[in-house]
């Protein structure tokens, strides 16, 4: 592992990846070889460990906001996921079970034994599925704009029409030349995503767009969502997560203007669930750690000190 001063922007490494990190104060940034791939981690503070997953198609710039409101307490590690920010982007490896198996190597790399989790959109469904692999060392999950495992057509279908947008996206070719292609495309995705534009600012958009630039990024981002398009969603309606009860403690946190999910598709877990609460945030959009920054830093340490995190322990 290698280090670099809080206030220097470092060149990251492997090759190919020329785009210079963001200075932002008290974050380190680290490059780690686990022994799946090399990570780039960027991390704050100290305590006890909490583990932050962005989502698509973003990095670990989009915790900016929530990173210093929790490293007062906690050791705050926000990773890039395979292929996004400065994280490797090798061609293969992107279901959701490699993304898992990513993680576990990571806390392997980092000798952590358990960690809280926040994850984002695609890093929300990545905490579910480490729930569900490793609960013991997930102490407890807050899950931001993200679905659960235990799906219902019932639910889902009528609001399908909400993922209009991904096969522009997903399908292949054709995905990574429209992230590589047409910003515009991406920036209307990133404008739909947040009832408060304010939230977010013009520079921020601009590094997410340009990271995808990257044709090994660009073609990362399209693999994520092909693979969970064309290999995962069936099953999953299909019940492949039923049989597994999720035993970690969880936080369902979701907008209710949030233009991918609705709040009428969140129901449906209560079978398979031993602690899985859902709350909702009145006008919030797509992208909460942005918007809504305090909230989700607030919700999460209320959530991390009461959830008896003894509760899925032995179970």
């Amino acid at each position: 592992m290698t280090s670099a001063p809080p206030d220097e922007a470092v060149r990251p490494q492997p090759a190919g990846a020329t785009r210079p990190l963001h200075r932002l104060d008290g974050v380190r940034h680290d490059f780690v070889e686990t022994s799946r791939l090399r990570m780039h981690v960027a991390e704050a503070g100290d305590g006890d460990a909490v583990l932050l997953l962005h989502g698509w198609p973003q990095h670990w710039y989009a915790w900016r906001k929530v990173i210093p409101l929790l490293a007062g307490s906690h050791r705050v590690i926000c990773p890039d996921l395979r292929g996004f920010g400065w994280t490797e982007a090798p061609r293969h490896g992107y279901k959701t079970a490699d993304l898992v198996e990513d993680l576990v190597a990571l806390l392997d790399a980092l000798e952590l034994d358990e960690v809280f989790v926040v994850g984002h959109e695609v890093g929300g469904r990545l905490g579910f599925h480490l729930s569900l692999r490793e609960p013991t060392r997930v102490r407890a999950h807050l899950a931001v704009n993200a679905l659960h495992p235990y799906w219902s057509v019932r639910r889902l279908a009528p609001q399908a029409w909400r993922q209009w947008w991904t096969v522009l996206v997903e399908t292949p070719l054709l995905g990574r030349t429209v992230l590589r292609r047409l910003p515009a495309f991406m920036r209307l995705l990133f404008q739909l995503g947040s009832p408060m534009p304010e939230a977010r600012s013009e520079s921020a958009v601009n590094e997410f767009i340009a990271a995808l630039r990257e044709p090994g990024r660009a073609r990362a981002a399209e693999r994520l969502q092909s693979e969970f398009a064309y290999r995962e969603i069936i099953p999953t309606l299909l019940g492949k997560y039923r049989s597994t009860r999720l035993q970690v403690p969880t936080l369902m946190l979701n907008g209710t203007k949030d233009f991918a999910l609705a709040p009428s598709e969140l129901g449906g877990y209560e079978r398979y669930a031993v602690d899985l609460r859902v709350e909702l945030v009145t006008g919030g959009g797509h992208f909460l750690p942005e918007e809504r920054p305090e909230l989700v830093a607030e919700t999460a340490l209320r959530f991390f000190g009461c959830s008896g995190m003894s509760t899925h322990r032995g179970s």
